[in-house]
């Protein structure tokens, strides 16, 4: 077998062909006779065209490509369905020649050269049929898939080192081929996949191809009901309960203490049971393995890769999350990379603050904003109390200021419609106390308490807008209970932990001043006391509230827009 450069300097290999040399087949047929061009597109679209033959026509037009003007663009059209990506590699090495010397000569056949090599981003399809119903699909055991992808991706970045202008072509062919969701689940994975890869060499698409990946998997978010995936897992559970008693006793002893031993883990409980879910749910893996690696080299965080792409997230976040409704899982893109670093974390709770208290905002992104922040306060395990302190201030204080601006007016009543934010407001602050009580009185009682009084939550819920009207939450389901990707998320999400009975009972208990700190701290156990404001209200006003359902990790979200979970 020759070597590359071997191979390219090396003469054509002999072979059988019909008519003279390309060069006099182009000129005969400008002159209008078309029998020997006619033969020569036969030959190239016969489906048993052989590597030699292959080759021999490739070296022949790579010194021709001058003659392949647009009046030909069928022929070019031909050359471009030629079976190169599965031949042998020297089929191979003279394509991407060809390619190369085909966009550089003639720029007018860039998009069908674009067109062809990302039409490869996904598995080849397979026809199928099933009582005359075509149910074809991609198929799955192509053992080369992964050196094909490498292939393209080659051809890619020869097409872009010879016409500087491709990613401006490239982008809307991106978008055009992108697989519709009902396509088998490897498909998009492909996609997706080689849509990333992408980014590493042309890094000026990046933002513009996670807008579109980020834009597809919202679909899918909206279009698959948490209930609905809930509804499904439960079935899909209640199936393997009832399949599994069924089997038990057929085949114990040693073969059944074996398989425990061993950790058999059945194939089904690796899927999630609805199909958009599973979908979702590999994309999002592929998002998360992403962001991982491009943030991190050999093993340590890169803060100057970081920043990047925590931009270029910040910005998809803005245009497409923020406006949209019922999104459920996708947003976590934000909540994993800002776990990588703390000034990331606290940077994109200023940039979630600036969008709530701008009034120039559309109320509705106003709104949204306040929702993560109190989501993304509660929840994200890697933020501090000090910093959880601090975003408690700014929202308090900006909510007393918005009571004092209200209380003389006309406006000052209780109407979503004219006071979204300021709900929305409070429903962050009162979604992180729920959340974060333990540790904000965790160490000192008396010096936790002081703080949580110094809040003045007795104002705020008790005054004309009735905040707690509108705010009470109800627990829901959330995305890390069920999926799989959300082992990526679980070591940095803070679940929803239930109040026992005496725990609410002790909550009702009013505090005696005077007693000693070691009383206070028997009588706090971790939970927050009967108090002035919120704490004399909330423990109460919650109770019905905020019990988890057995199946599930609850925890309370917004009524009027959808928590961001």
């Amino acid at each position: 077998m020759l070597g590359g450069d071997e191979f390219i300097s090396s003469p054509p290999r002999k072979t059988v062909r019909f008519g003279g040399t390309l060069t006099d087949i182009l000129l005969k047929y400008e002159k209008g006779d078309t029998t020997d061009f006619e033969l020569l597109k036969h030959q190239l679209s016969d489906p048993d065209i052989k590597d030699a033959q292959i080759i021999n026509w490739l070296h022949e037009f790579r010194a021709s490509v001058a003659y392949l003007t647009k009046e030909l663009e069928q022929l070019v059209n031909i050359l471009l369905k030629l079976p190169w990506l599965r031949r042998s590699r020297e089929v191979v090495e003279e394509y991407l020649g060809f390619l190369g010397n085909l966009v550089s000569a003639q720029t007018v056949h860039l998009r069908p050269c674009l067109r062809m090599i990302v039409s490869q981003f996904v598995p080849p399809r397979i026809t199928i049929r099933e009582d005359d119903v075509d149910i074809s699909d991609s198929d799955d055991d192509d053992e080369n898939l992964s050196e094909n992808f490498n292939t393209c991706h080659r051809a890619l970045q020869t097409v872009a080192r010879y016409v500087p202008s491709t990613p401006q072509f490239l982008m809307p062919i991106l978008v055009e081929n992108f697989p519709f969701i009902n396509k088998s689940e490897r498909t998009l994975e492909c996609y997706v996949h080689n849509l990333l890869r992408v980014t590493v060499y042309l890094p000026t698409l990046r933002l513009q191809i996670l807008e579109l990946i980020i834009e597809k998997l919202l679909k899918l978010d909206v279009s698959t009901p948490q209930q609905d995936i809930e509804d499904a897992e439960e079935t899909a559970n209640n199936s393997d309960n009832e399949e599994k008693s069924r089997e038990e006793g057929l085949f114990d002893m040693e073969e059944d203490e074996e398989r425990k031993g061993n950790k058999v883990v059945s194939s089904s409980s690796e899927r999630m049971a609805h199909p958009l879910a599973e979908r979702l749910d590999i994309l999002m893996t592929i998002l998360f393995s992403y962001i991982k690696d491009v943030c991190h080299v050999d093993g340590k965080l890169d803060i100057n890769n970081t920043k990047d792409l925590y931009r270029d997230l910040v910005s998809v976040f803005d245009k497409l999350i923020l406006p949209t409704h019922a999104s459920c899982h996708v947003q976590y893109f934000m909540f994993y990379i800002c776990s990588f670093k703390l000034g990331l974390a606290e940077a994109f709770l200023d940039h979630l603050w600036k969008k709530l208290h701008d009034p120039n905002n559309p109320s509705v992104i106003r709104q949204t904003a306040g929702s993560y922040i109190g989501s993304f306060l509660a929840r994200a395990k890697f933020i501090p109390v000090v910093t959880v302190k601090a975003c408690l201030d700014l929202l308090v204080n900006w909510m007393h200021k918005y009571i004092d601006n209200q209380d003389t007016g006309a406006n000052a009543y209780c109407d979503v419609a004219l006071h979204g934010p300021f709900y929305s407001t409070c429903q962050a602050v009162f979604y992180t106390l729920i959340f974060r009580h333990k540790q904000l009185l965790d160490g000192n009682l008396r010096k936790g308490l002081s703080y949580l009084q110094s809040l003045n939550f007795e104002r705020i819920v008790m005054c004309q807008l009735n905040p707690l009207k509108i705010c009470i939450p109800s627990v829901v389901n959330l995305f890390a209970a069920i999926t799989r990707s959300k082992k990526t998320i679980d070591p940095f999400y803070q679940f929803w932990e239930e109040l026992s009975a005496e725990d609410l009972e002790n909550l009702k208990k009013p505090i005696k001043r005077g007693t000693s700190e070691d009383e206070d701290d028997d009588f706090l156990k971790g939970e927050t006391p009967q108090n002035d404001g919120v704490v004399g209200i909330a423990p109460n006003s919650y109770e019905s509230n905020t019990r988890s359902p057995v199946s599930s990790i609850g925890s309370p979200p917004d009524c009027y827009v959808p928590y961001p979970q």
